[in-house]
C-alpha cells in the first residue's frame, strides 16, 4: 500500500524529474572531461610526430639518403623509441629503411595521417599493433612513414571511458534510491497525517499528528498542526460553553415573561397591572438584548473588523476620560475614584475600542469593589511598555479563577445576585487579544488589581494585525 502510493508520490515524480536534470548535466560534463582528457592526449601524440617527421626530413635534405638511413636505424636502436615505427620506400616502392616490411595499402596518397596495425615489424616488434601515423613524400620521391603506437592511448582512454560510466551509472542507483526513499518517508508523513485527520473526522479533537522528535520541517508541520488543532478544540469548547450558558441565562427571564402572560392571559388585570407587566416584560427584554448585542459586540472584535481603524493615541487621555464618565456612578455607590498618570502614553490601536475596555474594568472596578473603598485608574510607562491598570479594594478574584472569568458568562459565586451577564471580561480579552496586549491580574491587599500592558508602539504596529492569542498573566 504505502509502496505504491510512493511510487504515485509527486515527490517520486519530482525527484526522478531532478535525477534526469542533474544526470544529463553530469553527463556533459564527464563527457566534456573525456573528450578534453583524450583530444589532449592525442593532439600531443599528433605533435611529436610531426616533429619527428620534420627531423628526419631534415636530415635527408641536408646528409641525403645515406643520413636518412643512418638516423632511423640510429632510432631503431635506441630504446626510448621502441614503440615507434619507421619505413622509408623508394620511388617503386620497396624498402629503404625502417622496422616495416611494406608499405601500408591505405596510404596511397603523396602526404596524410592515418592509423593502422601493420602485420610485422622489421626489428624491436613491439606488443601491441594499433600505430598512429604520418607520412610525406621526399624529394626524388622517396616516401617517410613515422608511426608511434597508441594502444597505450586507447587503453587510457578505456579506462577513462569505463570510469565515467561506473561513476554514472552509480550516481543514477544512488540517485535513485535517494528519490525513492526521500519520496518513501515523505508519503510515510503524509500519510501520518491523513491518518490522523481521518481519526479526528471520525472520533473528534481528541486526537494528535505524532511528532518523532528529529526537529525537522516534518515536525514543525506537525507541532503547527496540532497547535491549530488545540487552537480549534478551545474555540469549539467556548462555544459549547457560550451555547450552554446563553440557554442558561435566558431560560430565566424566558421563563418568568412565559409566566407573566400566561397569568396576564388567565386573568383580567386592570390597566395599571397591564402596565406593570409590561414594563416589567420589556425591562427583561432588554436585558436579552444587552446580552446578545454584547456578544455580537465580542464577535466583531475577535474577527478583527476594526484593525484598520488603528491609530497611535494616547492612553492617559482615553484612561482620563473614562475616569471623568464614571465619577458620578462612583459617587453614587460611595466609592473614590482616582486616577495617576503624569505623562503621556502612546499606544497603537483603536481608541473606542480601548475605551470600552478600560470602561468595563473601571465598571466592574465600582461594582463589585465593595461600598466606602477606592478604585484607582493608574497608567503607567516603563521599559515593559505602556501598562494601564484599575485597582479596587473589594472581595477580589481567588487565583485559581481569574482565568476563568474570562470567559462568556461566567460569574463568580459572590456576584451571582448582582446586575450584570458575565461578558465583561470577555469583552476586555477580545479588545486585548486584538492589541496583542496582556491581561495580568494581582492581589491589591485587599482587592484586585487588573493590568493591561501593551506592546511597544513601533511593535504593535506590526502585530495588531497579525492573529494572536492573548496571554493572561496571573
Amino acid at each position: 500500500m504505502l509502496l505504491s502510493k510512493t511510487l504515485r508520490s509527486s515527490t517520486l515524480k519530482l525527484a526522478f524529474i531532478y535525477v534526469v536534470v542533474f544526470s544529463s548535466a553530469i553527463f556533459g560534463l564527464l563527457g566534456y572531461v573525456y573528450w578534453s582528457t583524450a583530444g589532449y592526449l592525442y593532439d600531443d601524440a599528433d605533435r611529436s610526430l610531426t616533429k619527428e617527421h620534420d627531423r628526419l626530413s631534415k636530415i635527408y635534405h641536408d646528409n641525403g639518403l645515406a643520413g636518412a638511413v643512418t638516423a632511423i636505424t640510429q632510432r631503431l636502436d635506441d630504446e626510448y623509441f621502441r614503440n615507434w615505427a619507421y619505413l622509408l620506400v623508394d620511388p617503386a616502392g620497396s624498402y629503404v629503411a625502417g622496422n616495416l616490411k611494406h608499405w601500408p595499402a591505405a596510404f596511397d596518397a603523396d602526404r596524410g595521417w592515418g592509423d593502422f596495425a601493420p602485420q610485422d615489424v622489421r626489428s624491436q616488434p613491439t606488443e601491441r599493433t594499433l600505430f598512429r601515423a604520418t607520412y610525406r613524400l621526399l624529394p626524388e620521391r622517396y616516401r617517410l612513414l613515422v608511426a608511434r603506437n597508441v594502444d597505450a592511448l586507447e587503453g587510457f582512454s578505456a579506462k577513462i571511458v569505463t570510469g565515467l560510466a561506473t561513476a554514472a551509472g552509480l550516481f543514477l542507483l544512488l540517485a535513485a534510491a535517494a528519490g525513492i526513499s526521500t519520496a518513501r518517508r515523505s508519503v510515510q508523513r503524509i500519510e501520518t497525517i491523513n491518518a490522523t485527520s481521518r481519526a479526528i473526522m471520525r472520533s473528534g479533537l481528541g486526537e494528535r499528528i505524532p511528532v518523532r522528535g528529529t526537529g525537522d520541517e516534518w515536525d514543525g508541520l506537525a507541532e503547527n498542526l496540532n497547535s491549530m488543532l488545540d487552537r480549534i478544540q478551545e474555540l469549539v469548547e467556548t462555544n459549547r460553553q457560550v451555547s450552554d450558558n446563553v440557554a442558561h441565562d435566558l431560560r430565566t427571564p424566558l421563563t418568568r415573561m412565559r409566566g407573566r402572560l400566561e397569568r396576564a392571559g388567565t386573568q383580567q388585570p386592570d390597566l395599571e397591572q397591564y402596565r406593570a407587566l409590561v414594563n416589567d416584560t420589556i425591562v427583561e427584554l432588554d436585558e436579552i438584548l444587552r446580552t446578545f448585542s454584547s456578544l455580537l459586540r465580542i464577535s466583531q472584535i475577535e474577527a478583527r473588523d476594526r484593525t484598520a481603524a488603528f491609530r497611535t493615541v494616547d492612553l492617559t487621555e482615553i484612561a482620563g476620560e473614562v475616569v471623568e464618565l464614571f465619577d458620578p456612578t462612583a459617587e453614587e455607590n460611595a466609592v473614590r475614584l482616582r486616577f495617576s498618570a503624569d505623562q503621556r502614553v502612546d499606544v497603537v490601536g483603536d481608541r473606542d475600542l480601548l475605551f470600552e475596555a478600560i470602561s468595563n474594568l473601571v465598571d466592574n472596578a465600582i461594582k463589585h469593589g465593595g461600598r466606602s473603598g477606592e478604585v484607582v485608574v493608574a497608567v503607567s510607562d516603563d521599559n515593559g511598555g505602556p501598562a494601564v491598570s484599575v485597582a479596587d479594594h473589594g472581595p477580589g478574584i481567588p487565583a485559581t479563577e481569574r482565568r476563568h472569568v474570562l470567559r462568556r458568562f461566567y460569574r463568580l459565586e459572590h456576584s451571582r445576585n448582582s446586575p450584570g451577564n458575565g461578558l465583561g471580561l470577555s469583552l476586555v480579552a477580545a479588545v486585548v487579544s486584538l492589541h496583542g496586549a496582556q491581561i495580568e491580574m494581582a492581589d491589591n491587599c485587599p482587592g484586585l488589581r487588573i493590568s493591561l500592558h501593551f506592546p511597544l508602539p513601533e511593535k504593535s504596529a506590526l502585530q495588531a494585525f497579525q492573529p494572536t492569542v492573548p496571554t493572561y498573566s496571573m
